[in-house]
């Protein structure tokens, strides 16, 4: 029986959470991992089983063995699949910590929408919460080049 790679759905037009994912594509397994940018044009969150605002709101990660992981227990099956990372996962694991991981999770998911991003053009991100929210400096620089 074939086993089935991590699919790590990530919001491409957000900066932060882009070089994360970079810095995840790089390590030692990823190659376990497809990592979905869920704002790319060709992206279906309905096909993928995936709530079409949830997806947006907080990080989801499906497992090898299709159950699906979301906020703070997302990080963690990305850092199981990746050797590098286990013992992290082994860390967060502990109620203790995934407490504390959870306030400083939300606390990022409270900011994010105002944080500098990609520019929407390039994204079909209509079910994002965050596609017209806080405009990022780019966006804002690029609209006065052309007023």
């Amino acid at each position: 029986m074939e086993s089935r790679k991590v699919m790590v759905y990530y919001d491409g037009l957000c900066i932060i959470c882009s070089k994360e994912i970079d810095h995840y594509r790089k390590a030692r397994g990823a190659d376990q991992i497809d990592f979905i940018d869920i704002c790319a044009p060709t992206f279906d969150p309905k096909s993928n089983g995936l709530d079409p605002k949830a997806v947006h709101k907080v990080m989801h990660v499906r497992g090898a063995d299709g159950t699906l992981a979301t906020e703070v227990d997302a990080f963690i099956e990305i850092w199981k699949t990746l050797p590098g990372y286990r013992p992290l996962a082994k860390i967060a694991s502990f109620k203790f910590v995934r407490f504390f991981m959870n306030i400083g999770y939300h606390l990022f998911i409270g900011i994010r929408p105002y944080l500098p991003r990609r520019s929407a053009d390039i994204y079909a991100c209509a079910d994002s919460p965050y596609c017209d929210v806080a405009p990022s400096k780019n966006t804002q620089n690029e609209n006065s080049k052309n007023n």
